[in-house]
């Protein structure tokens, strides 16, 4: 049976599974090409810009600008740019620049969430129609002679629940494995954070007068 012949079997909702796989392969090549160009620069380029950051601030903050094509960096800088602030400031507002970056990095994960759930419910619903059109065509008295057609229609009605099973599991599959490399990119983002926050309070109090540092430093203790 060829590939349009098996089209043609599933029935009408092998249109949406169509466009639903079509979808999820689009969008695997997206994310791939997104989390590859993530992946190869953003650990190196940060860790140069930590230690950049460590003896002079206004060039880290230069290079953070060179590279705003990598989440992190974007992060980093839009906190930086928060002059004066103090550290828990700071720290605030690293929160909300990385809450601000997340739907960037979870993007698409609601469309595939979506076609992992709707496309078994398309291929069932498919294998019903086609089993409603099979037991439709028998005839009372015929049931010998139309025997070898209603099995046949059988059979190509579990196409349709066979091609929404396909199309869920690729989805599931590049869900899952986007939503593991999601999950070391936020891990990373709060190594690299937590340096940044370091280094930036050593920043903030060599800025301070030695008074005003030492009464801020008793503050957090107490």
């Amino acid at each position: 049976m060829s590939i349009a012949e098996l089209f043609r079997a599933g029935g009408i909702v092998m249109v949406p599974l169509l466009a639903f796989s079509i979808a999820a392969i689009a969008l695997s090549v997206e994310r791939s090409v997104f989390w590859l160009r993530v992946s190869r620069r953003q650990r190196q380029v940060i860790r140069g810009i930590l230690q950049t950051y460590r003896t002079d601030p206004s060039a880290a903050l230069g290079r953070l600008k060179k590279h705003l094509d990598l989440p992190m960096a974007r992060i980093f800088l839009e906190a930086l740019e928060l002059d004066g602030a103090s550290p828990s400031q700071f720290r605030l507002a690293l929160e909300g620049a990385t809450q601000a970056e997340l739907p960037l990095l979870k993007r698409f994960g609601t469309v595939f969430q979506t076609i992992v759930a709707v496309s078994p419910l398309l291929g069932l619903l498919g294998t019903i129609l086609g089993l409603i059109h099979s037991f439709g065509a028998i005839r009372i008295g015929e049931i010998g002679a139309n025997a070898e057609a209603v099995t046949g229609g059988i059979g190509e009605a579990l196409v349709s629940t066979a091609a929404g099973m396909v199309v869920a599991i690729f989805a599931l599959m590049a869900a899952n494995f986007f939503r593991g490399i999601y999950k070391r990119q936020i891990a990373l983002l709060q190594e690299y954070g937590s340096q940044l926050e370091i280094l930036y309070e050593w920043h903030y109090r060599d800025t301070l007068p030695e008074g005003k540092a030492e009464e801020e430093s008793y503050a957090r203790m107490g």
